[in-house]
């Protein structure tokens, strides 16, 4: 029987309670993320992981810590680049564009400090890691990713062959479990957006 991929999102950050675009920017865990972080630990201990890949940034790195879990950092699990659109709410750039309908998933992401990522360029780093994720899940075994809100939703996305900008139809709240896996031949989500799994 295949195993799943169990996504693990990162825990409270200063930006991700406000609404801010967080990609690059290596933001600590608030109080509350650190709590959350640590409650997720009991659904996973139980657990023998064939592989975990853990996103370099810090606010992941210590969501695994705390949650017990002890990864690889892969490039590959960054967040988004958000470009221009780095550190700004969603209320403000649709103001500034003079555009109400402005989202994130819709429009162009121009380049900022950081070059910026299209939702495509998300897909591509997505489909790496599931590709590395495949031979562990088909052999049984589960695999772990600590990442991020958008990029996991993405992530889901491409496991389902549907369009990285489909990742917007997944809510996936801070400190938040979810499982792929397999239904027959067919990817599915297993579970989603859970405190447990």
């Amino acid at each position: 029987m295949p195993g799943v991929i169990v996504l693990v999102r990162h825990g409270e950050t200063e930006w991700s309670r406000s609404g801010q675009h967080t990609g690059r920017t290596d933001l600590p865990l608030t109080e509350k993320g650190r709590s959350d972080a640590a409650k997720l630990s009991p659904h996973l201990s139980g657990r023998s992981f064939g592989l975990v890949l853990v996103s370099p940034l810090s606010r992941a790195q210590e969501t695994a810590r705390l949650a017990g879990l002890s990864g690889e950092a892969d490039p590959d699990l960054l967040e988004w680049d958000y470009g221009a659109y780095e550190g700004r709410r969603t209320a403000d750039i649709r103001q500034d564009l003079g555009d109400p309908d402005w989202t994130i998933w819709r429009d162009p992401i121009p380049a900022g400090e950081t070059p910026g990522e299209q939702p495509e360029d998300v897909a591509t780093r997505a489909s790496r890691v599931i590709a590395r994720s495949l031979p562990i899940i088909e052999s049984g075994q589960d695999v772990a990713l600590v990442a991020h809100g958008h990029f996991l939703r993405i992530l889901t996305a491409t496991w389902l062959a549907l369009p990285a900008v489909d990742g917007r139809l997944f809510a996936l709240d801070a400190g938040a479990l979810s499982a792929l896996g397999f239904e027959h031949e067919q990817h599915v989500i297993r579970i989603w957006n859970s405190v447990s799994l």
